[in-house]
């Protein structure tokens, strides 16, 4: 589908000389991206093991480009067991930037599908509160599935609106991120419904979502911490004008110089309020990312502080944990587990059970997905463990482990959800591709049965 004639216009007029080459990149097949896990694996490992070639993405030490067009890695059994996400690499400067630390609690107030967040959840090492939002009912599973695939286990998942979360959790957060739903310009080469769409009035729809959106976020920054605003549009309506506006009702937040925190390479760009006829110079403090300077479909970040040092009191979440539940699980724990997750913060909700994260009380009305680790579910009179559990523990941790190899045709048998051959086993054994887990199996008398 042809890119929209104003579109064009609008970028030709502010990129001058750049925008044939802009134009270029933008119509030519995406860089495919792929983010090392940090949670499973250090990035110079994978390299040492990579099944296919990579190559840097200058501003991510654990983020690389894969040359080869016909790699296929979201279909290799390493992205199954989450030693890495497939993501833009200019996706990849957000957690850079907005730095979280481990203990900290971060909130990604637009999370699905869930490239940003667990690129902090690595960055925070599982450490702390991580609060992933989705407004949208439909994305929240994905998120769910990709926070269990990466082995977060740090995290609550809400499907809520950022006007209720504000009403609820006033200068909470040490650092929220806003990665705002917007016009898309920069998927215009891969996603025709972008494209089609288009129209001036649609960025000022978008322009108003989003500043409707950073208002609600600022009230959750505690005094001294971070907002980092981003999206993959190139309309200064929705960047410099939506942060112009912004700082105007905001003088206690202010524009971080990004380059001097979180160095960018060569390809980054200031922002450029001249674009939208604002005259405030903090505002070239933002960082733009093209798809003709370097690798990925293009960005926009703006990282702000809030003034001050203030530190909320967040309550440590209990233990809750009913007889009958407690006692299977302790079940479970003895037959399965030599190295438990931590006994503080369980909780059962229905019949799930949970590692919870956050105290009910501070949630409590809200529409949560999952407070927290999804550890399994009582099922009648047993225990069944989750994949989250067994993404989230390492292979030492269980008392029985079966590992396959690459080679191993056994291997995809599993992963497509057959029963495999396995050693005289019994209860569940958890089984690994070498030594990254997958999932539980069941031991029958066939063999392993995949949970």
């Amino acid at each position: 589908m042809p890119f929209p004639s104003l579109f064009l216009q609008r970028m030709a007029a502010w990129l001058g000389p750049e925008f044939p080459a802009f134009l270029e990149a933008l119509q030519a097949p995406p860089a495919l991206g792929l983010r090392v896990n940090p949670l499973k694996i250090s990035p110079a490992d994978f390299l040492a093991r990579s099944p296919f070639p990579l190559q840097p993405v200058p501003w991510c030490p654990e983020g690389f480009i894969v040359p080869e067009a016909t790699a296929r890695p979201g279909t290799h059994p390493y992205h199954e067991a989450g030693l890495y996400y497939l993501q833009d690499p200019s996706a990849m400067l957000a957690a850079p930037l907005l730095s979280p630390q481990p203990g900290e609690w971060v909130l990604d107030l637009c999370a699905a599908p869930g490239g940003k967040t667990t690129h902090l959840a690595a960055r925070m090492q599982n450490r702390g509160v991580l609060v992933a939002n989705e407004i949208h009912p439909r994305r929240v599973r994905a998120l769910a599935e990709n926070l269990d695939r990466c082995g977060v286990t740090n995290a609550m998942v809400l499907n809520e609106t950022p006007e209720r979360l504000a009403a609820r959790w006033e200068g909470l957060f040490d650092r929220v991120l806003v990665d705002a739903p917007c016009s898309g310009e920069g998927m215009f080469g891969r996603e025709e419904a972008a494209a089609r769409d288009w129209s001036e009035e649609a960025i000022r729809g978008c322009a108003r979502r989003q500043s409707a959106i950073l208002e609600n976020a600022a009230r959750m920054v505690r005094p001294g911490g971070y907002l980092l605003y981003a999206t993959c549009t190139f309309a200064p309506e929705e960047n410099e004008g939506v942060i112009g506006h912004f700082l105007r009702a905001h003088p206690d937040f202010e524009v971080v110089d990004v380059p001097q925190t979180a160095p960018v390479s060569p390809p980054g760009d200031t922002g450029h309020p001249e674009w939208v006829g604002e005259t405030d110079l903090r505002l070239r403090r933002a960082i733009r990312l093209w798809p003709h300077r370097g690798p990925g479909r293009g960005h926009f970040y703006a990282l702000l502080r809030r003034d001050g040092d203030e530190h909320p009191r967040r309550p440590r979440p209990r233990t809750r944990l009913p007889g009958r539940a407690r006692a299977l699980y302790n079940e479970f724990v003895r037959q399965a587990l030599q190295d438990p997750p931590p006994d503080e913060g369980l909780l059962v909700l229905g019949n799930h059970l949970y590692h919870a994260v956050v105290p009910p009380e501070m949630w409590e009305g809200l529409r949560v997905f999952r407070p927290g680790w999804l550890l399994g579910q009582i099922e009648g009179t047993a225990f069944v463990p989750s994949r989250a559990l067994a993404m989230g523990i390492r292979p030492e941790a269980a008392r029985t482990v079966h590992r396959l190899e690459l080679n191993d045709p056994d291997l995809p048998s599993f992963l497509r959800g057959e029963t495999i051959p396995g050693p005289d086993l019994s209860g569940w054994v958890l089984v690994t591709v070498e030594e990254f887990p997958l999932g539980w199996a069941r031991a029958t008398r066939r063999g392993l049965r995949r949970k």
